[in-house]
């Protein structure tokens, strides 16, 4: 089994670790499956090679043998069913872990991922604060709900998941911002996540990338 993700070339997060290749490299550390990397310029990704893969010229793309996937979250659950380590063994156990996926992705990541490009793309525009102010609040009606489920576990449905692997991504969006610090059991729930060894080599390895382009 050969396996090659896509990624920046030049990364827009400057080795941050928050493009959604993060989540693939980490899932895949998770389960100790070697991979490749090719890395792809923004005009690639909108040439028909990379069309032919991501049908929206985005990354990542996920490659194997003769199986390819595009959108981080249905990636992330093809390596997780296959592999042992991110989704629970039970069946009911592995249908909440799923439902968490979606929470993380459909609930959780909107408002902040917005929020990331408002604060990019609009803020010399006249309506920035308001935009932002209504965006932070969304955000905070989120995590107030999702600190209140959590409370003082450790993950969100028992042992670490594929659930857990998306929400700590995307929670780890808002960093600087403040607002994850409003709710300590989640800022000590995403430092749990980045210490695990799977989330130091990926990161490290997307970054590594990032520094790179950044020297040349």
């Amino acid at each position: 089994m050969t396996i090659t993700i896509t990624a920046f070339q030049r990364s827009p997060d400057r080795g941050r670790g928050l493009a959604r290749d993060m989540r693939v490299r980490w899932a895949l550390e998770e389960a100790g499956l070697h991979y490749d990397v090719r890395l792809v310029s923004f005009r690639e990704m909108k040439e028909p090679a990379h069309l032919a893969l991501q049908p929206f010229g985005q990354i990542p793309t996920y490659e194997e043998d003769d199986l390819v996937l595009f959108e981080s979250g249905a990636i992330v659950f093809h390596i997780a069913e296959r592999n042992k380590g991110l989704l629970p063994d039970e069946t009911n156990g592995r249908a909440r872990a799923l439902a968490w996926m979606f929470a993380a992705l459909n609930t959780v990541e909107p408002p902040i991922f917005d929020r990331s490009l408002v604060t990019i793309l609009e803020r010399d525009q006249p309506w920035y604060q308001h935009r932002l102010s209504a965006l932070e609040d969304t955000i905070r009606v989120r995590l107030a709900s999702l600190s209140a489920r959590l409370g003082d576990a450790d993950w969100l449905d028992g042992a670490f998941s594929a659930g857990d692997l998306l929400m700590v991504t995307v929670l780890r969006r808002l960093h600087g911002s403040g607002i994850l610090e409003e709710y300590p059991n989640l800022a000590a729930y995403v430092a749990r996540g980045e210490a695990r060894p799977a989330y130091s080599r990926a990161f490290e390895a997307q970054r590594a990338v990032a520094m790179a382009a950044s020297a040349g």
